[in-house]
């Protein structure tokens, strides 16, 4: 990773894990009145940031997710598919499983498999774009700063470029 080709085998089949909304709906309609939020019926809209294809900015993009789905979580696996502008691009290794978002005192921690650190081949401002299209996505809902770890360890930075050993905030220079 960080610049290096990687040694594991890449598939072809980027788009594999499409969830299938209509399941999503079913699911929902058996109960809908439990743990409902500010957002009233089956669905919220989320923003997610992907960076412009030269890498100079983030720009958002709005996703409607199943409403009864914990924000932070609907939010970073919609980031996770990637996108289907061609004026944006996808930074996250595509064999980059994100295990889980948990939120507590402020503090989002998000944890990635090994993939996310070991296929990253983006150097400064590669690694700044990827950082930030996660944290400005996880800062979109609370006033809540962002830590990153892999396979359940917080790191000190992804490849060098960037101090990801305190929680990040969000980084709206990125988003100008």
């Amino acid at each position: 990773g960080c610049g290096a080709p990687s040694d594991s085998k890449s598939s072809d089949s980027v788009q594999e894990k499409v969830t299938d909304s209509s399941t999503v709906q079913e699911e929902q309609n058996a109960d809908s009145t439990k743990n409902e939020e500010k957002d009233t019926g089956k669905e919220r809209t989320v923003t997610v940031y992907f960076p412009n294809n030269n890498g100079t900015r983030l720009v958002a993009e709005k996703r409607k997710v199943a409403a009864k789905k914990d924000k932070y979580t609907a939010a970073m696996e919609e980031l996770m598919k990637g996108t289907k502008d061609k004026d944006k691009t996808v930074i996250i290794p595509k064999n980059a499983k994100m295990k889980s978002v948990k939120v507590l005192n402020g503090i989002a921690k998000v944890d990635f498999s090994k993939e996310f650190q070991t296929e990253f081949a983006g150097g400064s401002t590669g690694e700044e774009m990827l950082i930030g299209s996660i944290v400005d996505t996880l800062t979109e809902f609370d006033d809540v700063q962002v830590r990153f770890l892999i396979e359940g360890k917080e790191i000190d930075s992804l490849c060098g470029h960037m101090d990801l050993s305190e929680p990040i905030a969000r980084m709206t220079k990125l988003l100008k």
